[in-house]
């Protein structure tokens, strides 16, 4: 019997005993060894119960994943409260495909996708709609509040419900995101402490423009990697308000710090919850400076390599919405393709493009005009994982492009920033 080094209540030990089912005690055991792991003090009750669950396709090769879901079924275990899971892999109507493609995602990469589907169902799936990186979009209906204890795993989605809506979560691992929603308990450790969410570093925005979020959030990254950063002068670009623009905005240069690095937290200066309540009180002693101007973003950007095959060439397919697009920039990509068409005499993109985002959102935009009028471009609509669109090694020989930092940073994806891609989108001069 494991002996834990982190102090339990007498619920928690009776549990870690075998009380409730064996199975149930090596969920625990599992809890627990995770956070001696870390050196956690003790379990704190998850306090938002919804769940968000980062492992959502079915590889063929994830046998163990599939034996552990079937145990916690077969015991009468599952989220009480529902979780919502990472996007799904595959859209042949919509992410365009080779017969050789979907052979390969289907029958090899992904041949277990129905199964495990219809295991997560079993186990709390909110709804067949319920797939999306952005789980906290309004449409999406998982929204934690200042303070609450999380049990997620994806890098984004955590990164955001710490830093814009001041719930708190670490950066959890696959498995470790459901084990902690069943059990309700996740282990006191890191981003959880008052002490964890300080930041080591103080990072000041000197720009003169607005930046772009996805190499801003970059440069941080890169810099801090996994610490946490309080980010000042940002506000004079996106104000002191969280609109849904400023939202947007956080959303993917949170992504960027996510990836390009490991950050779970930021603080943005009289923005973010926890930076307007404490302010730079939240600076840890013997914090270190970052100091960001045009001449240090150009330099990142231009840092970034092309992992093309054949760099001198056009590219031939567009992804946009690494996270998820929010319904704001949705409609904001659609006016830009629709309207950058017009000005230019063209009716089609000129390249394939694929726009990603949450399955509610996408559902919802179908039924407008502006939805019928970017589909006769030849842009199409997907609530996928473009990562996992190009976990395909066939994509790598295509000349696959994105404004996203995150898609870029996990694949042979070429980072454009957004009016760059527009322009080869509609086949304008840059």
């Amino acid at each position: 019997m494991y002996e834990p080094k982190m102090k339990l209540t007498e619920e928690q030990k009776a549990i870690l005993n075998g009380k409730e089912g064996e199975v149930k005690a090596k969920v625990m055991e599992t809890i627990v060894r995770y956070g001696d792991l870390f050196e956690a003090t003790e379990l704190v009750k998850v306090t938002h119960g919804q769940g968000h669950l980062v492992t959502s396709f079915g590889f063929g090769v994830l046998k163990p994943i599939y034996r552990t879901m079937d145990e916690l079924i077969d015991a009468g275990l599952k989220v009480e409260e529902g979780f919502t899971m990472d996007p799904r892999p595959m859209d042949f109507k919509n992410a365009k495909c080779s017969l050789l493609d979907k052979i390969l995602f289907k029958a090899i990469l992904y041949n277990k996708q129905a199964y495990y589907e219809d295991q997560l169902k079993k186990l709390g799936l909110v709804n067949d709609d319920a797939f999306s990186c952005a789980c906290y979009f309004d449409e999406m209906e998982n929204i934690p509040k200042k303070g609450d204890i999380l049990s997620w795993a994806e890098s984004s989605a955590v990164n955001y419900a710490n830093s814009v809506l001041g719930a708190r979560c670490n950066r959890n691992s696959g498995m470790i995101d459901i084990f902690g929603s069943i059990i309700g308990y996740v282990p006191k450790f890191g981003l959880l402490t008052d002490e964890g969410r300080k930041a080591k570093w103080k990072v000041t925005v000197k720009t003169t423009k607005k930046p772009v979020p996805q190499i801003l959030g970059s440069a941080i990254g890169i810099k801090v990697m996994e610490d946490v950063p309080y980010v000042v002068g940002l506000d004079k670009w996106i104000g002191t308000e969280l609109t849904d623009e400023a939202k947007s905005y956080l959303k993917d240069f949170g992504a960027a710090t996510a990836s390009n690095g490991a950050v779970g937290l930021y603080h943005v200066d009289k923005l973010t919850p926890e930076a307007v309540e404490l302010g730079e009180s939240l600076l840890a002693e013997g914090y270190k400076e970052y100091v960001i101007d045009d001449a240090e973003l150009e330099r990142v950007y231009k840092s970034y390599p092309i992992m093309w095959k054949e760099p001198e060439k056009e590219g031939t397919y567009a992804f946009i919405g690494c996270p998820h697009l929010s319904r704001a920039q949705l409609e904001d990509w659609s006016d830009k393709i629709i309207e950058g068409l017009a000005a230019s005499g063209k009716k089609k993109v000129a390249c394939t493009t694929v726009i990603c985002t949450a399955p509610p959102v996408l559902k919802e935009f179908e039924k407008t005009e502006k939805y019928k009028k970017l589909y006769a471009t030849g842009a199409r609509l997907t609530a996928i994982c473009p990562l996992m669109y190009m976990s395909n090694p066939l994509t790598k020989s295509r000349r696959i492009m994105t404004c996203s930092n995150k898609l870029r940073t996990y694949s042979t994806a070429r980072y454009y920033k957004d009016d760059e891609l527009l322009n080869l989108i509609i086949g304008k001069e840059n």
